[in-house]
């Protein structure tokens, strides 16, 4: 397959998650080529995957309709952003100051897929979620993610933008938790065509300078936060120094970054007052 192009990090991937091939059997697959190993789809499937993936340069997670992330696998369409390994340490971050047998009350606001409510759902269960997205079907998604990977989570869904839906939560929200659109509208099309070809323009683009959506969840984070509570947000890479001045501008307490797995300051945290 690999003629027609792409790379075999992407084949590993395409054989694992739409063949079912675990890691041992993809070893034994190079160290063997002639062996034989059973898949979940057949190799003209496969094979077909992969040739819509190099020719029309559609996303793999969206051609399997599924997309591994943390410890649980979700489906996806073209209606969500695939998420990315790096927004899992957002996860990280919150469970470093929270744990599973404390309680309080979350907010993923721009939920998508559903993938950090789910992951937070799953860690803080004796935690109230609230979950936020302007697109009806990216909700859909997120409910139904939801349902089959944490379905006893107390967890509600809101259609709207931002912070609108939660009003009568304010001043209660324990932790907030954002990936907003944060990519300049310049820089859309100087992404891969992969990306900017498929996944949402709505959950990419952050206006001119990126800032659009941060700005909105940063003002409405200080009005909303319990006294001790606290916002964690994904940014572009470049926007660190904006961010952090923007969330103290708003009154936001004891701001701070943290970097990405490449050593890139890529989140910003910060308390209520």
């Amino acid at each position: 397959m690999l003629i027609k192009g792409g790379s075999s990090l992407e084949i590993d991937w395409l054989l694992e998650i739409g063949g079912g091939l675990s890691w041992t059997s993809l070893q034994k697959l190079y160290l063997y080529p002639n062996s034989l190993v059973q898949l979940d789809l057949s190799l003209e499937k496969l094979e077909t995957i992969w040739s819509r993936h190099i020719l029309d340069q559609i996303p793999l997670q969206y051609l399997l309709g599924k997309c591994p992330w943390r410890d649980f696998e979700l489906d996806v369409n073209s209606n969500v952003l695939i998420p990315r390994q790096e927004s899992e340490l957002m996860i990280e971050f919150a469970l470093e100051i929270f744990n599973e047998k404390s309680q309080g009350l979350w907010v993923d606001l721009g939920t998508g897929s559903g993938a950090l409510a789910i992951a937070l759902a799953r860690s803080l269960k004796a935690w109230e979620g609230h979950a936020v997205d302007c697109s009806k079907a990216a909700l859909s998604l997120a409910q139904k993610n939801i349902s089959k990977l944490a379905p006893d989570s107390k967890v509600t869904f809101h259609l709207g933008d931002w912070w609108d839906p939660l009003q009568s939560l304010f001043k209660s929200i324990d932790l907030v938790i954002s990936n907003p659109p944060y990519i300049p509208t310049s820089t859309l099309k100087k992404l891969d065509p992969i990306v900017y070809q498929n996944e949402p323009n709505l959950a990419l683009c952050g206006g001119d300078d990126g800032l659009d959506s941060c700005r909105k969840v940063i003002s409405g984070a200080i009005k909303a936060l319990s006294p001790k509570g606290l916002i964690i947000m994904e940014h572009h890479y470049d926007q660190s120094e904006r961010v952090l001045q923007l969330m103290e501008g708003s009154g936001l307490r004891n701001v701070r970054f943290e970097e990405d797995l490449n050593g890139i300051r890529r989140f910003a945290i910060g308390f209520g007052s």
